[in-house]
């Protein structure tokens, strides 16, 4: 058994209030972070806001301190998880626990706001998680109509607004139209997040669990598991490798099987030199697809996308499955 992932920062945050389910998701989250024998987070460096202690100016709180913390520590990696509704009116908001729709200046938090504080996180590794979005279950999904206007996963721009940080990661559980789904005893993307930080699908056996490999976990096995009908968003900038964020095993090398998981595989590792390769054509093709989705995304609704975008979106996107089979975490 290692000491504690010293240099983990988090901020982990569950709404509640009309989606009970955010609360378990975040308290799942927290604590295998903050578990010494999984990731391994001091625990006073982990910030756990759910219900009533969730609210907008506890959210704005705990982003500053996480800031301060961060300041200190060049060697610092830094998670911030948010579940709860994210909604457009037209203008962004994050709703935290006592959110009041005739008054969201003053009790909900807006996506400049949010970008402004993930801004001010100057660790050089930062991971954002956000489960913004319609939440609903399998074959039962919450009605849409809970929120007198549209729910949308994360605010527009605000991906661009952090290009100017270091290694900054993006993963949005759904796309803007889509639902989140929810189950036993997780939701689906949480469910799938936790496996990826608990080394499942880990390219290297080595104890620590990344960034890539859980960004291609829940990638992957989200839409497997709903049938293509959730597809986490992902988004990469200033990434000059595949950084850490926590051990997965208390400083062990042999990732563990989780409590509540009755048989999903934890993936067999590979030679070192062969997978750094294939990490390096999976990190160029991803690049590569982003660029053709912006490219795609020019052009209006109402315009064809010209026919060779449409190719090389497909033949990207297959290179990149071939090679998340070689890496043995296909669906």
């Amino acid at each position: 058994m290692s000491d504690l992932f010293t240099h983990g920062y988090a901020v982990v945050i569950g709404m509640g209030a009309d989606l009970p389910v955010t609360i378990t998701d975040a308290q799942g989250v927290a604590a295998l972070l903050r578990d010494p024998a999984r990731c391994a987070y001091p625990p006073e460096k982990l910030q756990l806001l759910t219900g009533p202690g969730a609210r907008r100016a506890d959210v704005l709180q705990a982003l500053d301190k996480l800031a301060e913390q961060v300041k200190a520590d060049p060697d610092a990696t830094a998670v911030v998880y948010f579940s709860g509704h994210g909604t457009e009116t037209p203008g962004y908001y994050f709703l935290p626990y006592g959110y009041n729709t005739a008054d969201l200046p003053g009790t909900a938090v807006s996506g400049a706001e949010f970008t402004d504080k993930l801004r001010a996180i100057q660790a050089r590794k930062l991971l954002v998680l956000l489960d913004c979005c319609k939440a609903g279950g399998i074959g039962d999904a919450k009605d849409p109509s809970a929120l007198p206007f549209p729910q949308s996963p994360a605010p527009p721009g605000m991906f661009d607004a952090l290009k100017a940080g270091g290694g900054r990661v993006l993963i949005a559980s759904s796309r803007k139209d889509e639902f989140s789904y929810t189950g036993a005893p997780y939701s689906v993307f949480t469910d799938e997040l936790l496996k990826a930080l608990a080394g499942y699908g880990a390219f290297e056996r080595d104890g620590y669990a990344r960034v890539l490999d859980t960004a291609m976990w829940v990638g992957r096995k989200v839409p497997a598991r709903t049938g293509e009908k959730q597809n986490p968003i992902i988004k990469v900038s200033n990434l000059e490798d595949n950084f850490t964020l926590a051990y997965y095993a208390g400083g062990d090398k042999s990732p563990k099987t989780l409590e509540w998981d009755t048989g999903a595989p934890i993936s067999a590792g590979l030679g070192d030199a062969q997978l750094a390769s294939w990490r390096v054509q999976w990190s160029n093709y991803r690049e590569n697809l982003m660029l053709i989705e912006e490219r795609m995304s020019e052009f209006v609704e109402f315009t064809a996308v010209p026919l060779q975008l449409v190719r090389s979106k497909r033949q990207t996107e297959t290179h990149i499955a071939e090679l998340e089979h070689r890496l043995g975490i296909g669906g």
